[in-house]
């Protein structure tokens, strides 16, 4: 499944601008041949806007989240993108996957929150692997800071997942997560990685982009830069059976030995 990292900022605080970058970045990755794009982290609303995060948080199935099925439907395209979620009085950090006919097929929230910002703002989901089926592709969710927990990467491991999407808005100095962690967590997990990052100042925040997909054989398919650029690779569902096939990492597990970790 040929896949489309969006590397971009957007439009902090407009959530109106943010889904008209949403619906060029989806024509474009269309065609171009992608069945699937992926925005980073907050993308409708941005990221460093404070108190406008409560203001601007919506339900799953809220009017952007309409927004954003409509541009999915339009373009014949699948959509990843991350937004506040309302659920009552809660906010989580969230991000969604939209189909190519504008279904909503998976909604996960945030499980670990960097900082205090984001402990002020959201509360953590509670869900670690959250999957959907996507053109024969097992695809999984993960925001951020997420990624950085192997057990958390493992879980979807386990569970099957072939392409984890994890939209994020990785910041100065941490970039070493892009450049070195991600095609590890790949590697010893067998799976391919999309890893998509915010860019430019945002706040008091300074995002370095750096996105990329990994594959299975921690080798990176794609890397984006430092500016707002749109990149593209293949996940291969076939490629990850092959190597689930030649390296042993999952089948040589001892789980019997790992009571210590939890």
């Amino acid at each position: 499944m040929r896949t489309a990292l969006l590397q971009s900022s957007g439009r902090p605080g407009s959530v109106e601008g943010n889904l008209k970058v949403l619906d060029e970045a989806a024509g474009r990755a269309a065609a171009a041949g992608a069945g699937l794009l992926a925005a980073p982290e907050m993308f409708l609303t941005g990221y460093a806007i404070g108190d406008d995060i409560a203001r601007l948080a919506e339900p799953a199935d809220g009017e952007s989240a309409d927004a954003v099925a409509e541009i999915a439907a339009r373009h014949g395209i699948a959509l990843v993108y991350g937004y506040p979620e309302r659920s009552g009085d809660t906010v989580f950090n969230s991000a969604q996957l939209i189909s190519a006919t504008g279904d909503r097929l998976a909604n996960y929230r945030k499980t670990h929150l960097f900082g205090c910002f984001e402990r002020d703002h959201f509360t953590p989901g509670e869900q670690p692997v959250v999957q959907a089926e996507l053109n024969g592709v097992r695809v999984g969710l993960m925001i951020c800071y997420d990624v950085e927990f192997p057990e958390n990467v493992r879980a979807h491991a386990l569970a099957g997942s072939d392409l984890l999407v994890v939209p994020t808005a990785q910041m100065h100095p941490f970039q070493f997560v892009a450049e070195s962690m991600i095609p590890v967590r790949a590697f010893e997990n067998q799976m391919y990685v999309a890893y998509v990052n915010r860019v430019g100042q945002e706040g008091e925040f300074e995002f370095v982009g750096l996105s990329t997909l990994a594959g299975p054989d921690g080798v990176a398919r794609t890397r984006a830069g430092r500016g707002e650029e749109l990149v593209f690779a293949d996940a291969d569902p076939a490629f990850v059976a092959a190597s689930r096939e030649a390296n042993p990492y999952l089948m040589d597990r001892r789980p019997e030995l790992y009571g210590s970790l939890v």
